[in-house]
């Protein structure tokens, strides 16, 4: 064996891991339990010793895990979560490699053109409540004006729970945050965008609810293709 095969790759982690992974060793070890509040950004910010911008985008990504809940009255809260589970999440989280946006988006495309059709078939009544949720709390955003990116995002990942794939859900957990950051980066969720957006939302619903997969399936794709020819032109295909 080569001796260069004996030694491994350094992993650099970045300011965002290092924060999510202290969080993750304190719940793990008991000295953050459920309902447990973080210090302030502020404070943290000291802590640490980097910029505030680095604590608030890792309580972005624990908060979209389902691992941290933001209240702006309350503060950052420690939800309750199974620990190995939460322990393999971040663990994918942390050691994905940073993929170009293109990628992202495209293996977006392949997931939800799956986990639309399978939604069609699979969905229970239970599955229609939520995502008929879902889509009211995005449609509360877009109709008063207010930033609906998360809202958008949570009502796709309903999609995924309702085609009863947790193979795909873990993998959209994975892909959409880093999808969503762009998004914010870039103002692909302009206001005009989020009107078009709420009305194709409601037909992927529709067909849903119709058990009608091949509909639902075009659907989805028309309502992604906006967004893949922007991440192909981020790329210069």
């Amino acid at each position: 064996m080569e001796i260069l095969e004996s030694f491994k790759t350094i992993e650099v982690e970045s300011p965002v891991d290092k924060i999510i992974r202290q969080i993750r060793d304190l719940i793990i070890a008991g000295y953050l339990k459920t309902g447990d509040k973080l210090p302030s950004e502020r404070r943290l910010s000291e802590k640490f010793g980097i910029g505030r911008t680095h604590i608030r985008n890792a309580i972005k990504k624990l908060e979209f895990y389902g691992i941290l809940t933001a209240n702006p009255q309350s503060g950052v809260i420690v939800n309750g979560t199974d620990m190995v589970a939460m322990q393999g999440l971040i663990t994918n989280v942390m050691k994905i490699e940073s993929p170009d946006f293109f990628s992202l988006v495209e293996t977006r495309c392949f997931m939800e053109a799956f986990s639309v059709q399978q939604a069609a078939v699979r969905r229970t009544e239970v599955d229609i409540l939520k995502l008929r949720e879902a889509l009211a709390n995005f449609e509360e955003k877009v109709i008063n004006n207010l930033p609906a990116e998360n809202e958008d995002f949570i009502f796709h990942l309903k999609i995924a729970e309702a085609c009863h794939n947790s193979v795909i859900k873990t993998l959209m957990l994975i892909v959409l945050p880093d999808i969503l950051e762009m998004y914010r980066r870039e103002n692909l969720c302009a206001k005009e965008e989020a009107g078009k957006s709420l009305k194709e939302h409601r037909n992927i619903l529709e067909a849903i609810v119709s058990r009608n997969s091949n509909v639902a399936k075009d659907y989805m794709n028309e309502h992604l293709k906006d967004v893949l020819e922007f991440s192909k032109r981020k790329l210069n295909l």
